[in-house]
């Protein structure tokens, strides 16, 4: 853990002010690999400077694609018409514990006829197995084959199109079902797919590429292949994750926060659970203003799901303002089994949480016979007091960071190069909001 890796975090201050989010993390980097499809160069704007933009990057220029970045203008321009194979030393190395290489497949498939995986890590909140995408990689024609340092994969022949049906909408495996489908022969017909904003924004991606693809109301994408893809030409959707954390900081301290950038389309789900909380927000043409309104908040029963329900990344962060609403809040986590981890810093800064292996507050899910701890039940309002935590993801992170905000006293978040991951330059957005903070 370098010096820099903690902030020192002086709570108990209402955040106010203006911020802007770019696009978002859960798209721009499925973005960037579909340029490999490309016979020319693609072109992605609306581009936030995070660690996982600069680790698929990297990962494209180890495989011969051009990448130049304007940070500040937040445009991307890649460049593949030099593919080739990279070693799978420098694969291994520069991914770290990201998870992005397995969605290279398809690409690579195409291009050269070959790909590696590298052993995965990724954020500890569940298994997050990629058995989906190697069965889908296979139902493609490509041979799998584990070896010591990870997975080979390779294709003897043009891929062909397939008939799959996702045993759950699974996010990552949607789309490696249509970066590897767009150019392979034949139809290929996913049922039970994601249909996520950013899976619906990587399809217009694909599109502009020159694939064909349909989308029915079913959850059932249809996908022609094609012999060639072009480059592309596209502007990154808002990340509606950023901007309901910061949502829900704003609530959690008592603030009031423009987010600029924020888009309602993507966030009805969220806006509609910010307002029976007890938030009010304001919406025009260049973001979304979120504020305490002052009184109560309301607890709260609240179901994580799939679009177009209430995405599991948003439950996190506004987890910590229901430990400032009145009353019993009621959260059941259906889509990661192991996603409440992060209460218990929540708990030693004075939150009353507990956990249960019962399916709470809602319909019975694929967690409730599995002995996982994925029910919540939050009760308020309790104050929270400063403590020195440690971030254990992504989500978790920015939460402890919400709650050590809201908290009165001094505490330390360890670990906050994990932020870094997914919430572009969040302490320059820190000092904007008018947190004190230093970073240790």
């Amino acid at each position: 853990m370098g010096a820099s890796d903690a902030l020192r975090v002086n709570g108990g201050r209402p955040l106010t002010g203006e911020i802007t989010v770019r696009g978002a993390k859960n798209f721009v980097s499925k973005a960037m690999v579909a340029s490999l499809l490309g016979e020319s160069p693609s072109v992605l704007r609306n581009v936030p400077a995070i660690r996982d933009v600069a680790v698929v990057g990297g990962l494209l220029e180890l495989h011969g694609v051009g990448v130049d970045l304007d940070e500040d203008a937040g445009v991307l321009r890649l460049d593949p018409s030099r593919v080739e194979t990279a070693h799978v030393a420098d694969i291994d190395a520069h991914a770290g514990s990201s998870r992005i290489p397995i969605l290279f497949c398809g690409p690579l498939l195409h291009r050269l006829g070959e790909a590696f995986i590298p052993d995965l890590g990724g954020c500890r909140i569940g298994d997050r197995p990629i058995n989906y995408h190697l069965d889908i990689l296979r139902q493609f024609g490509a041979v799998v084959e584990k070896r010591d340092q990870g997975i080979y994969i390779h294709a003897p022949q043009r891929l062909r199109g397939t008939k799959l049906t996702l045993p759950y909408p699974s996010v990552g495996a949607t789309e490696q079902l249509l970066l590897t489908a767009v150019r392979a022969d034949g139809i290929t017909e996913l049922a039970n797919a994601a249909i996520e904003p950013e899976i619906l924004d990587l399809i217009a991606v694909l599109q502009k590429m020159g694939a064909i693809i349909s989308v029915d109301t079913d959850r059932v994408i249809r996908i022609e292949g094609v012999d060639r893809l072009t480059g592309y030409r596209h502007t990154a959707l808002s990340d509606r994750i950023e901007a309901a954390s910061w949502a829900s900081a704003a609530l959690a301290t008592g603030g009031d926060i423009m987010v600029r950038g924020a888009t309602q389309p993507e966030m009805t789900t969220f806006l509609n659970t910010f307002r029976k909380v007890g938030g009010e927000f304001e919406i025009d043409d260049v973001g979304i203003r979120f504020y305490h309104p002052g009184g109560e908040l309301r607890s709260i029963v609240l179901e994580t799901d799939v679009h177009p329900g209430f995405m599991t990344d948003w439950q996190q962060p506004l987890v910590v303002a229901l430990t400032q609403a009145t009353g019993l809040s009621i959260v059941h986590e259906t889509v990661y089994e192991n996603r409440f981890g992060f209460t218990d810093a929540l708990r030693r800064m004075g939150a009353t949480i507990q956990v249960y292996r019962e399916c709470l507050g809602g319909r019975p899910c694929r967690f409730g016979q599995r002995n996982f701890f994925h029910s919540a039940v939050v009760s308020g309002p309790t104050p929270l007091r400063a403590a020195d935590v440690e971030v254990p993801d992504l989500r978790g992170g920015f939460s402890h960071l919400i709650a050590a905000l809201t908290a009165s006293g001094t505490s330390t978040v360890h670990g906050i190069g994990l932020i870094d991951r997914g919430y572009e330059r969040f302490t320059e957005k820190l000092g904007a909001l008018g947190a004190e903070f230093t970073r240790i």
